[in-house]
């Protein structure tokens, strides 16, 4: 691996670095965007059982909003469910806004380095080619230089390009979940308005 790197040469290094970050942002995206952990199972019946049996407190809203994501979101709610149902929706919208962005954090990061990446390895390539035609003369040739350019054209090349596939992946499979997960809350948190509004009609 050192002696890829090596007849890479120093525009591999940028590129060292755009992978290191991307598998980061991939793994820490990972962990962070799974369903438990976003949309727990069975939190909205809890809520609203809690609400049904002893209403809410400041201290359950506080609990709810540091719990995850739909938390934050129902306790944005919950906060508002004295006043209309209208308003109550603009609280959660609002509440859902700051949530979604929160879900795509490190997405614009990944996205941009899937589209540069391949542009970073192009630059290594044109390095490369500069070193052969500056190696080469009409008296004189050196063929070490000459494989030199050569080595660190196509390497950097193929790496630019085997960042930027598995990142584009990463960064579209990404926008999906988190489109995913915005909709769910959504309809979790339309259920708790008509739920609580619902109980205060009838």
């Amino acid at each position: 691996m050192f002696a890829i790197i090596q007849a890479a040469g120093w525009p591999i290094w940028p590129l060292l670095f755009a992978s290191i970050l991307a598998v980061a942002f991939i793994i820490e995206r990972t962990f962070a965007l799974r369903r438990s952990v976003v949309v727990p199972e069975g939190l909205l019946q809890n809520v609203v059982a809690e609400y049904r049996q002893n209403g809410i407190s400041a201290e359950t809203i506080t609990r709810l909003a540091a719990h995850s994501p739909l938390g934050r979101v129902l306790a944005a709610g919950l906060r508002n469910v004295r006043g209309t149902r209208e308003g109550m929706r603009e609280a959660i919208e609002e509440a859902g806004s700051g949530v979604g962005h929160e879900l795509e954090r490190f997405l614009t990061s990944l996205g941009t380095i899937a589209s540069i990446a391949p542009l970073m390895g192009l630059f290594g390539t044109i390095v490369g080619m500069i070193e052969i035609f500056g190696a080469q003369s009409p008296a004189t040739a050196n063929p070490q230089q000459l494989a030199h350019g050569i080595s660190m054209a196509l390497y950097n090349a193929g790496f630019g390009i085997l960042i930027a596939v598995p990142a584009m992946i990463f960064y579209r499979y990404f926008r999906a979940r988190v489109d995913s997960l915005i909709i769910e809350m959504e309809q979790q948190a339309v259920k708790l308005v008509d739920l609580v509004h619902g109980q205060r009609i009838g």
